[in-house]
């Protein structure tokens, strides 16, 4: 997903720290003829921070796409696309204070040692969630080139804390409503409990985590790799690099080590004159590679480690037991930001193995 590795097609690379001048993003391997505008990005980067403030952080940034290379006449070309958002909110006072106490659970220490203290700690850095917006930059144009192809990606937020929705919502409810709740979850009568945990969290000088699902539709057949380049390999690498995801299943993920192989099987059928699946048990992939069905992932989400209550950690410079009481804005619950993120590292991964397996072009359309 970032980088250039060998058999990659479309390939991201980020840069930019989240108190530094600008966050951006450089894909590279769109294929050439896809209109693209900035007004394209924007509409996915407007997602990004939900509208109610009392669930999310003081920190509200414009994030105004620039988009710098790669497009021409509002078509791609073909080359590398770079596209960039100004950070102009940043307030860093507070992490003046506590840059030598590492915050728990946060990369601050581990990153402190990696870079030899050269890192920039200011909002965690290159560490932050703040990054997140190069990523949905890139799967704003990854999304596009996609929906071209008729394939649609829908994350959303199934649970916040202990709230948890279970209604069964068939995906155009799914696509309806979930950017309708400040929380992303398209149940919008659990939504507003959920809201009501993360106030509550807030109130206590706490943080709550969730799980947001993931469903892509109209994937065709044998997308994919096999060992070491599997489709599901490559997605839950890329739902990782998203941060403050701990966990990601497929299907029925972890349940379905309590099933026999009779209860866990997705039996085939004819429909329409297309072989389908009964069930989808397996999330969509098989052997690596897609097998026609909806592609179904579930990702674990933290709380938020920066808390108002006071946590035991160190002082680097004295080599001494400390304790640390976060300041700032920070916000209490990070699983609505995190949706669209979501989304669009599935995106980005879709759309790198649909190049590769053929069934992107790539040049998409000539114009005069």
């Amino acid at each position: 997903m970032a980088g250039n590795s060998t058999g990659k097609e479309f390939t991201v690379t980020t840069f930019g720290e989240s108190h530094g001048k600008v966050v951006g993003v450089v894909v590279d391997g769109c294929p050439a003829g896809l209109s693209l505008s900035e007004a394209d990005i924007q509409a996915e980067l407007d997602r990004r921070i939900p509208a109610d403030p009392k669930i999310v952080s003081a920190r509200i940034e414009k994030d105004v796409p620039k988009i710098l290379s790669g497009v021409f006449n509002g078509f791609t070309t073909g080359a590398p696309i770079a596209v960039m958002v100004e950070n102009r909110d940043a307030e860093s006072t507070s992490y003046e204070e506590i840059k030598d106490l590492p915050r728990p659970g946060h990369a601050d220490y581990p990153a402190g040692i990696k870079y030899g203290g050269f890192n920039d700690y200011r909002g965690g850095g290159r560490f932050s969630g703040r990054v997140t917006v190069a990523l949905i930059m890139a799967g704003a144009i990854a999304k596009k080139l996609l929906s071209k192809f008729g394939v649609d990606v829908l994350a959303y937020t199934t649970s916040i804390g202990k709230v948890k929705s279970d209604r069964k919502l068939s995906a155009e409810e799914i696509r309806k409503n979930r950017y309708r709740a400040a929380t992303r979850c398209p149940d919008l009568a659990c939504a507003e409990k959920m809201e009501e945990a993360i106030v509550n969290a807030r109130k206590e000088g706490e943080s709550v985590g969730g799980i947001a699902e993931c469903i892509v539709l109209n994937v065709p057949p044998g997308v994919g790799e096999p060992m070491f380049d599997s489709l599901d390999a490559d997605l839950a690498k890329a739902l990782f690099n998203v941060p403050a995801v701990k966990g990601v299943e497929f299907g029925l993920g972890f349940e379905i080590a309590k099933l026999k192989g009779s209860e866990s099987n997705d039996a085939y059928i004819v429909e329409g004159g297309r072989v389908s699946a009964s069930t989808d048990n397996m999330g969509g992939v098989l052997g690596g590679l897609s097998n026609g069905m909806p592609i179904m992932m579930r990702v674990a989400i933290k709380p938020t480690p920066s808390i108002g209550k006071e946590q035991k950690t160190v002082n680097l410079s004295k080599m001494e037991d400390a304790t640390v009481k976060v300041k700032g804005r920070h916000d209490p619950c990070v699983v609505p930001k995190a949706v669209p993120a979501v989304e669009a590292a599935v995106a980005v991964t879709l759309a790198d193995h649909m190049i590769r397996s053929g069934y992107i072009p790539k040049v998409l359309e000539r114009h005069k």
